[in-house]
């Protein structure tokens, strides 16, 4: 009998990380691209690996929210809605 293994394809994603000296010492560390991701560190070293794991955390959590939200979607009604910007703003005067 042969075992049939699936390999689970793995997909790097980069993320510009922003270091910044904190007023108490350390390392304050945020993503410009996720807001609300921060942590910090007492030195680089330890911003650096406490950066990569708040944004592998940050990421699974989009990702299992992606998904719900996704599930919760098919049950429901999916339709397109079309707005004209140019008409709203000339409403607006």
């Amino acid at each position: 009998m042969k075992k049939i293994i699936k390999k689970q394809s793995k997909k790097i994603l980069e993320y510009t990380a922003v270091f910044t000296k904190a007023p108490e010492g350390g390392y304050d560390v945020s993503f410009p691209s996720l807001p609300g991701c921060v942590t910090f560190g007492k030195n680089l070293k330890e911003a650096k690996k406490y950066a990569k794991d708040v944004l592998e955390l940050w990421l699974e959590v989009l990702l299992d929210e992606s998904t719900a939200a996704t599930r919760k979607q098919r049950e429901g009604i999916a339709t397109t809605i079309k707005v004209d910007i140019n008409c709203r703003q000339a409403c607006r005067n």
